[in-house]
């Protein structure tokens, strides 16, 4: 499970980091804590690729109330393309959802210990992601919503968690970001655990346990651990 990011980078940056046309929605400010329900940077390809930001759990355009959302923040690769609430996204609404990290805990400590992954070199990378637009039946008021697609671990995962983001090479992201209509059998390779970006992880502090500590301490490496995971 992916639920908790970080995205410190700012938008121009990222704007050019992805060769990006530009900028229709950024972050006030870096966020150190991203939760669920909360706006994610995200792009999607509509004729020009921008920088945008849905709000993370993915409403279905079918769904009665969005309260669904907060359940669908993740959608396993393995069966992305069977279920209903993620099958029609899967062919026609992909996007890139843009972090510089993600937090996973320990299920094997009590308390669960948490961990900050990343590149090895900070800048930002680009989940396979989904993406709908949702009307509020009783206000009419327009949402777009997305969600992340998780994958097994890969070598530096395994010992933490039993899933991860799919994280997107540039060359799959230009396949991901095609806009016509892509079958599941020409996407489905691409779902796996990415064993070739350099990655690494290291503990943090339980601070990040709550989503309304937002603050840099949640991303800083706990002073007692002495091992980095690479």
């Amino acid at each position: 499970m992916c639920g908790r990011v970080t995205i410190q980078t700012p938008a121009l940056a990222i704007a050019r980091e992805f060769a990006l046309t530009g900028i229709r929605t950024a972050l006030e400010r870096p966020r150190y804590n991203l939760a669920p329900t909360q706006l994610m940077p995200v792009v999607i390809n509509d004729g020009e690729r921008m920088l945008d930001a849905y709000r993370w759990g993915l409403i279905p355009s079918w769904a009665k109330e969005a309260a669904i959302g907060n359940k669908l923040i993740n959608a396993r690769g393995e069966t992305v393309s069977e279920k209903p609430s993620f099958r029609s996204a899967l062919k026609r609404r992909r996007c890139l959802v843009l972090v510089d990290g993600w937090y996973e805990w320990k299920q094997s400590t009590k308390p669960k210990t948490p961990y900050l992954f990343r590149r090895k070199d900070g800048r930002p990378m680009a989940f396979a992601g989904l993406w709908e637009e949702w009307t509020a039946p009783d206000t009419g008021e327009l949402l777009r919503t997305c969600t992340v697609i998780t994958t097994g671990p890969n070598h530096l995962m395994a010992p933490i968690h039993d899933r991860m983001p799919v994280i997107l090479s540039p060359e799959a992201q230009t396949l991901w970001l095609r806009p016509e209509p892509q079958e599941a059998s020409v996407l489905q390779p691409l779902l796996v655990p990415n064993e070739d970006e350099p990655l690494e992880a290291w503990e943090v502090a339980r601070v990040v346990n709550s989503p309304t500590n937002d603050v840099v301490a949640c991303v800083e490496r706990v002073a007692s651990q002495s091992t980095l995971l690479v």
